[in-house]
């Protein structure tokens, strides 16, 4: 089974992307202390800028990874810049709806909300470019990698770990080796 699920990569080229995603997840809780150093930077701004650690990962699989040309993966770390935007924003957005309710299952669905609106807008995107699979099936995988692991998110707030994200590095990497996998080479 392994053997069909990397037929088309080397478990080695996986180890180095998740690896690269395991970096950018270490990196990424680090940024808001520096983006908050900046004078004045609009919040979305701010958020965005956050997610040069993974846009930079995203940019450098899709590069390597499919046949697209260097604007569509300039292209990619955009939209993963847009996507992770749009998942703080929905992860903010539930965890808003939901006063009075234990603060475990706040996060826990504003995990998985955050997981399937970021990963959605990733695939949906990446899908766009031109060497992209257009059907679904492959980009699925990720998808529901990205929303299970999104939920895992929550268990660092529990646990109070959401000043380090101790499991951002594992969602990063996990969304990171399902790209790849999604892409032709």
């Amino acid at each position: 089974m392994t053997d069909a699920i990397t037929a088309n990569i080397s478990r080695n080229e996986l180890l180095k992307i998740a690896i690269g995603g395991l970096v950018s997840g270490v990196l990424t809780p680090l940024l808001p202390y520096v983006v908050d150093l900046l004078p004045r930077a609009p919040a979305m701004l701010g958020i965005a800028l956050v997610a040069i650690p993974f846009a930079v990962l995203m940019f450098i699989v899709v590069r390597l990874r499919s046949a697209n040309p260097m604007w569509a993966a300039i292209v990619a770390a955009v939209i993963t810049m847009i996507a992770f935007v749009a998942a703080v924003n929905a992860a903010v957005y539930i965890d808003g709806q939901m006063t009075g309710a234990e603060k475990g299952m706040r996060s826990l669905l504003a995990g998985l909300a955050g997981g399937l609106v970021g990963s959605a807008l990733m695939a949906l995107g990446m899908a766009l470019l031109p060497a992209g699979p257009r059907k679904a099936a492959p980009w699925m995988p990720m998808l529901v990698t990205g929303t299970v692991a999104g939920s895992l998110l929550a268990l660092d707030t529990s646990l109070g770990l959401d000043k380090t994200s101790v499991l951002y590095p594992v969602w990063q990497a996990a969304v990171a080796v399902r790209l790849a996998m999604a892409l032709r080479a």
